[in-house]
């Protein structure tokens, strides 16, 4: 397929979901723009495993982006400002608030059934509820979602704070005196230690992720911190700013080298812990 794509075009297939990017910014760029989509429904018409143009959209991204209309065969393709990709809500200003407010009414959702249906609300059972039923979807893909404004970041700690309450036996606390006495964290530092760990995941090559494609080695590593220091790029939007890959830079660059060194992820994430991570 990629053999008849412009080499400044990229190609990302999962299952029977493709997408499709280029950078558009000149009428050359928007000719092979469409001259890709079309070496796409070749290939596809080709393997008889024919697109649906009525479910394709175009997603425009940038302050100057190009709004021309793109065609699959005889079909206009309708432009979208979001679209759900394998289960995360993009928009085309990369701003996370829907998928913030959508996690979050699943959890609500969730912590209601629970309410409903669990009459006896001992410490044990609303703890494995919440771990089993509430909390995997403010985890799902965090790392592509992770907000950074803070009326976002309330919407999903709300959340956890509505599920220590339904304890009988600690509602009267503070929100934080609950997390304590249920050895818990906030839901921002546990997405600061997701981050730290699926970090160690790319660098080590538990996951198919080559880590150059993601991060920027820093030239000085100092004799300070460990041997696989991280460096920042230059960010002028917050969108970039606080980028999977570039919020994660500081606290990867703080740990030690017996925690970087950590022969297994079990032992790994045995190391942050130790660290208040």
């Amino acid at each position: 397929m990629e053999s008849n794509i412009s080499t400044s075009a990229t190609v990302s297939k999962f299952a029977d979901d493709t997408k499709l990017a280029n950078p558009v910014a000149t009428d050359d760029d928007i000719k092979n723009m469409q001259d890709d989509i079309n070496h796409l429904q070749v290939w596809a018409e080709t393997w008889q495993m024919r697109y649906n143009a009525d479910k394709c959209a175009v997603m425009h991204f940038g302050h100057q982006k190009q709004h021309h209309t793109y065609h699959m065969g005889e079909t206009e393709l309708k432009e979208t400002n979001e679209e759900k990709d394998l289960g995360v809500l993009i928009s085309n200003t990369l701003k996370v608030s829907s998928q913030c407010a959508t996690e979050a009414k699943k959890g609500i959702r969730a912590l209601g059934l629970i309410k409903r249906n669990f009459a006896f609300r001992s410490r044990d059972i609303i703890l494995k509820l919440f771990k089993s039923l509430v909390r995997p979807h403010l985890d799902y893909a965090m790392q592509a979602w992770s907000p950074h404004m803070e009326k976002d970041k309330k919407v999903i700690e709300k959340v956890q704070a509505r599920a220590t309450k339904l304890i009988p036996s600690i509602q009267h606390l503070t929100y934080e005196e609950r997390l304590r006495r249920l050895n818990l964290t906030t839901m921002e530092k546990r997405r600061e230690r997701g981050d730290i760990i699926q970090t160690y995941r790319i660098m080590n090559q538990i996951d198919r992720i080559n880590p150059d494609t993601l991060f920027q080695k820093a030239d000085y590593q100092g004799t300070r911190g460990h041997s696989q220091k991280l460096a920042k790029s230059r960010s002028r939007l917050d969108t970039r700013k606080y980028f999977y890959s570039q919020r994660v830079v500081e606290n990867w660059n703080k740990l030690p080298e017996s925690a970087i060194q950590s022969p297994t992820l079990l032992c790994f994430k045995q190391e942050l812990s130790k660290l208040g991570f």
